[in-house]
Formats: C-alpha cells, sequence, structure tokens
C-alpha cells in the first residue's frame, strides 16, 4: 500500500501538477497549461486550454507508434457464432471510413448522433467515428422501447441515427427497424438520416431516409481526425429515467482521456498489449468507457461480446475468453457472477478452462452480495474488488 499512500499524497497535495502530469501521456494537438478551471463552481471544466482528438489517441496515436498488427478490439459473439479480431491499423480505418460516412451525410463539430445498436463492433466504430470528426455520440441501449428512444431523441437532436437491423437476446432476434421508425414517428425531432447495419438474423425494410451501412462504407472517403476543445463534448449519456424524464449527463473530450487513461494502470492494472474483457454493454457507462474508450487509450486489446454469461451454450463463456485471449482483469456485474454461480455452484465450468492470465475481477453497477464475493473469491483464488 506504501505506493497507493505515496500516489494519493501527491494527488491532494498538489492536486493541479498532478493531474497535468497525468495528462502528458496523452497527445494533444495544444497541451494544456492548466488542469482545472474552478472559477465557476460547480461548473468545473478539465484542461480548458488544451485541444485534442480522442479518436487519434485511441487509434492513430498507436499505428503511428509502429503498433497497427496488435490486437485492438476482439468481437466474440456465441450467440452468432461469430469471433473476429480487429488490429488498432483495421480498426483505425474501419472508423475512419465510417467517419467519413458521417462526414458526408453533412455531420460537423458538435453535431449530436444518436447510436441505437447491439453488441457489435460497429457500435464501437461508430462511436469512435464520431469522436474522430468531433461529432457528439448519444448511445441508446440497443432495444430500448419506441417511447424512451424518442425522449432521447428530442433532447439530443441528433442529425444521423446509426442503428442495426436487429440485436439478439439468448435465442430471441428484436427487430430494431421497426423499433427506430416508431420513435422517429413518436418523437418532435426527425434525423435527416438513418444508416443500417443489416445483419443476417434479420433484414431491415429501408426507407427513403434509411442508408445501408455496406454500401455507404464502400463509397466513404476516410476521414482525418478534427482536433476539438479539451472541454468540448464527447457524448450524451442519459439516465434510465426511472426517476422522472431522462437526464443526459455530458462527457468532455480532455478531462475524459486523461482519468480513463491514468485508471487503466493505477486501478485496473492493465498496460498496453494486455487484454481487458469488460462484459457489460456500450449502452451503458461502463461499456462506454471499459469496453471501448480506456482499453483503447492504454493501447490494450478489448473483448467486445455479445451474449449472457450463462445459457449460450454453457455457464462457461467468460471463462472460455479468458482463456481464449489470456484476459487479465474481467469488470462486470455482480448479477452475472450471481448467474454463473446458480448454474455451476461448484464452479465445473471454471475448472475446464486455464484462468493463469486473470489477475484481478472487478464487480460493479449494483451491490456485491457477500456470498458471491465469497465464492467468486474462493473459486478464482485471485482479487476480487467490489468496485461500487
Amino acid at each position: 500500500m506504501g505506493r497507493y499512500a505515496d500516489v494519493f499524497q501527491a494527488s491532494v497535495a498538489d492536486p493541479e501538477g498532478f493531474w497535468l502530469g497525468a495528462a502528458e501521456a496523452i497527445d494533444w494537438t495544444r497541451a494544456p497549461t492548466r488542469a482545472l478551471d474552478g472559477s465557476d463552481p460547480p461548473f468545473y471544466r478539465w484542461f480548458p486550454d488544451g485541444e485534442l482528438n480522442v479518436c487519434h489517441n485511441a487509434l492513430d496515436r498507436h499505428v503511428d507508434a509502429g503498433r497497427g498488427d496488435q490486437a485492438a478490439l476482439i468481437y466474440d459473439s456465441p450467440v452468432t457464432g461469430t469471433q473476429r479480431t480487429y488490429t488498432y491499423a483495421e480498426l483505425r480505418d474501419e472508423v475512419a471510413r465510417f467517419a467519413g460516412v458521417l462526414a458526408g451525410l453533412g455531420v460537423t463539430r458538435g453535431d449530436r448522433v444518436v447510436i441505437y445498436m447491439p453488441m457489435v463492433p460497429e457500435a464501437a466504430v461508430a462511436m469512435l467515428a464520431c469522436a474522430r470528426i468531433g461529432a457528439v455520440h448519444s448511445v441508446v441501449f440497443g432495444g430500448f422501447a419506441p417511447k424512451e428512444l424518442a425522449v432521447r431523441i428530442d433532447d439530443a437532436t441528433p442529425k444521423v441515427i446509426v442503428s442495426a437491423s436487429c440485436g439478439i437476446e439468448v435465442q430471441r432476434v428484436i427487430e430494431y427497424k421497426p423499433l427506430l421508425d416508431k420513435a422517429i414517428e413518436l418523437a418532435q425531432h426527425t434525423p435527416e438520416r438513418c444508416v443500417i447495419l443489416q445483419r443476417p438474423q434479420a433484414q431491415a425494410a429501408m426507407t427513403d431516409r434509411d442508408l445501408d451501412w455496406a454500401g455507404a462504407v464502400a463509397s466513404a472517403e476516410p476521414a482525418d481526425c478534427v482536433p476539438v476543445k479539451a472541454t468540448d463534448p464527447l457524448y450524451i449519456l442519459y439516465t434510465s429515467g426511472t426517476t422522472g424524464k431522462p437526464k443526459g449527463v455530458v462527457r468532455d473530450c480532455g478531462g475524459y482521456a486523461v482519468a480513463l487513461l491514468w485508471s487503466m494502470p493505477n486501478v485496473y492494472a492493465v498496460g498496453p498489449g494486455e487484454a481487458m474483457f469488460t462484459a457489460s454493454d456500450v449502452g451503458w457507462v461502463v461499456g462506454h468507457s471499459y469496453i471501448v474508450y480506456a482499453p483503447l487509450l492504454i493501447g490494450a486489446t478489448t473483448v467486445l461480446y455479445e451474449g449472457k454469461p450463462v445459457g449460450t451454450p454453457d455457464a462457461g463463456q467468460f471463462w472460455r475468453v479468458v482463456q481464449e485471449y489470456g484476459i487479465t482483469s474481467v469488470f462486470t456485474a455482480p448479477t452475472a457472477f450471481r448467474a454463473i454461480k446458480k448454474e455451476d455452484p461448484n464452479g465445473e465450468y471454471a475448472a475446464k478452462y486455464d484462468l493463469s492470465t486473470l489477475r484481478y475481477l472487478y464487480l460493479a453497477g449494483e451491490r456485491l452480495d457477500p456470498e458471491t464475493y465469497r465464492w467468486a473469491s474462493e473459486l478464482l483464488g485471485i482479487p476480487v474488488i467490489d468496485h461500487w
């Protein structure tokens, strides 16, 4: 704990110097000279004179440093029987081309783009493409009801909506396009265009407003990174709305990038070239931060998993992912481990896999009950961190 005490003391003794030091790990087009503008509390602004591009920091700089062949994102989908690895160079190229699609539709810096997609690589591509051109993405959990989606469309007023023909919920195919069409019908605001990823499990009926993802990407010119202010918004993410009208939480570019990058070695013990598995959804903040942005900012490999912890095909899926990709840290919700424990109380599935690379398990998002904590700790023999 000695190093923790030293780091903590440095952060409170000189917070300005501490966070300016942390900011040196980021590539800036204009390096900040101030960490925090606290002149108008509670409206604090991080790195107010800095300028950067978050997508460049997540992708291009690793390619430029000669690590383009390293795995950046692994798509693992037991519900479709699909696995695909994107290197940093491949992911950068896919993102640049989709950024070109958005730019070709008139999306510019500050415009909003709503992303309503299942757990597929294209969801991360769309998020990073927005960041690349300075647009603000707002990811809405895939499969949300039309009324809920309409409320978010009206608040964010997106120029473009990116969606897919369907998502897959265990053994059930959920068609997204009818839900999206109904939401647009209910909303006061109408997007100019929708880009639709057609999946083989269900083909969506297209309208004049809709553009096919594959066709659009094939004819698009790749877009370069657009520098933005550190205080410019990166994304809007809405609260669930269970306690009233959903509230849009805005995350800025500079403070978010610096904090996430700092958290990877210091909180999650994940470094460049290592692999992290965050079993969440890109529709939630954990998915934004620790499926997409943080692992890519540090130059790690991230797993984007489409499926549930049990049932497709069995309760050993998380352990399979750990073994196959050499995962060092897993981050998920206690609910997932309760489901695994219920299905496999004696850990028989875990015993089938080599989990020697796994150093830490982080459980967050809700209360971690003592029994699940005890079960996971004894089963894995590693630190299980109640990260709520």
